[in-house]
């Protein structure tokens, strides 16, 4: 992937959240009741998101995270209350600002969180955010073709030095023919394009590179529920 390839997509996807349907995905992150199509993919993304969590130690005090595509901060605020030091970047800057006022709220109803949590706007590879021990990026590979996501898998791995989760849009006949109708969201709310890939070939790829000879996959989880279908990858630093 090109400089301006990559510049190109992280644009578009910027452009979606931003200005197209950042009131729709605030919905769809938060409490409030939704129907249909929504309340599937919320229901998928809460179970992987807790599939994510689950694969990363229950106290994580001096862990510094990235959150790579934070969305909006669910993710972060549950790593800061295990006490870790969450670094959470997306693209969109409103979706940043709904994400600082959302954490101050869970902040607030939960009691104050062991660790902490920055969260910047801008691109997830931008070196400025320093070394982590852990990577965690949901839902957001997804939005590259498979030789990219390799290729922004290797230069998040420089910097990590323990895990990297993350999840990809697994190839299936379902998948594909819902992505060809148009029919996870409506059209005017529609996300960009998602790239179906094989997930183990994606990891395989990514270890052939050999800076990360030390590393190794790990453990993988599908979830599949009504128009939600991700699966979750680790790799890890043997």
């Amino acid at each position: 992937m090109s400089q301006t390839d990559y510049l190109r997509r992280t644009g578009e996807i910027e452009h979606y959240f931003d200005r197209t349907a950042l009131d729709a995905w605030k919905r769809l992150t938060g409490d409030q009741p939704v129907s249909g199509i929504r309340a599937t993919v919320r229901k998928g993304r809460d179970d992987m998101r807790q599939a994510l969590v689950s694969w990363l130690p229950a106290d994580l005090t001096g862990w510094r995270i990235l959150d790579a595509g934070c969305g909006s901060g669910v993710l972060s605020f549950e790593l800061m209350q295990r006490g870790a030091e969450v670094v959470a970047v997306d693209l969109s800057a409103q979706m940043v600002a709904h994400a600082r006022q959302r954490a101050h709220e869970l902040e607030h109803s939960h009691g104050r969180a062991k660790g902490s949590v920055t969260f910047h706007s801008g691109d997830m590879l931008d070196p400025r955010h320093g070394s982590f021990d852990a990577v965690v990026s949901m839902d957001v590979l997804i939005h590259y073709r498979s030789a990219d996501a390799v290729r922004v898998l290797h230069t998040l791995a420089e910097r990590c030095s323990r895990s990297m989760l993350f999840t990809l849009a697994p190839g299936s006949r379902l998948l594909r023919a819902m992505l060809a109708a148009g029919q996870i969201f409506p059209r005017g709310n529609r996300a960009p394009a998602i790239y179906p890939v094989e997930p183990d070939r994606v990891v395989s790829d990514m270890l052939l590179a050999p800076a990360l000879s030390s590393w190794a996959a790990g453990r993988s989880h599908k979830v599949s529920v009504g128009f939600y279908t991700s699966q979750a990858m680790e790799v890890i630093r043997s």
